[in-house]
């Protein structure tokens, strides 16, 4: 049975994690130790949670450096993603046949085009063949991919290390899906999906939330149970 200490405190997690939810903030590792300093104050209020008011700030925040990260990665995205077990390029020369043909085996919708030198050449996607051949009647056998793809010096890319919630932006505000990720000498190591990042976002928020709730129960190997 609960003591009335865990009931009051879970009741002030819960109401702090909602407001969180339904604001548009991302729930990052400084968000959560701000709501660490809330759960704080608003236990001290109460006689019965006073004294232990300051160890379970501290402890939820011990908590969260080991629990949360500090903000996702494209690199975190791109390890979960379908992309990372397939051949995700595609020669810039051959027929636009072959990249469809990769669109539908893999269920993706956007490949990297290299050039014969295995380079970066832009990005070929089912919109492009959408737009570019089935709309003007051309063959997709007798186009290069080179003729419909988005070039290279045209592209948005990221870094690896870049944040999820910085590489959306980046697709939000030039209303693009899919996003190359390139080393730092230009060469490409990967390409997330709108759809990988806003997964991993859910993915963080869903553990954040996670650690809040045990915090509130006094459960978990960071939290002492009551």
């Amino acid at each position: 049975k609960k003591s009335s200490q865990i009931i009051q405190r879970e009741k002030i997690v819960t109401s702090i994690i909602h407001w969180h939810i339904i604001s548009p903030t991302i729930i990052t590792t400084t968000t959560m130790f701000s709501i660490a300093s809330q759960v704080a104050r608003r236990c001290a209020t109460s006689p019965a949670l006073a004294s232990s008011a300051a160890r379970h700030q501290l402890t939820l925040r011990a908590g969260f450096a080991q629990t949360v990260k500090e903000g996702l990665t494209a690199t975190d995205a791109w390890s979960k993603s379908c992309y990372s077990e397939m051949d995700y390029t595609v020669n810039e020369n051959l027929p636009v046949y072959e990249a469809v043909q990769k669109f539908a085996a893999y269920n993706v919708g956007c490949l990297v085009t290299t050039n014969d030198e295995g380079n970066i050449s832009g990005v070929v996607s089912e919109r492009d063949y959408v737009c570019k051949i089935a709309l003007l009647s051309k063959t997709s056998k007798d186009t290069p991919i080179k003729e419909i793809s988005t070039k290279s010096a045209n592209l948005i890319v990221a870094s690896p290390s870049e944040t999820v919630s910085d590489c959306m932006a980046k697709m939000l505000l030039k209303d693009i899906r899919p996003l190359p990720l390139l080393d730092e000498d230009g060469g490409v190591v990967g390409i997330v999906s709108i759809k990988d990042l806003v997964k991993a976002e859910l993915k963080e928020k869903q553990d954040a939330i996670k650690t809040l709730s045990d915090f509130a129960l006094g459960k978990g190997g960071h939290f002492s149970a009551e």
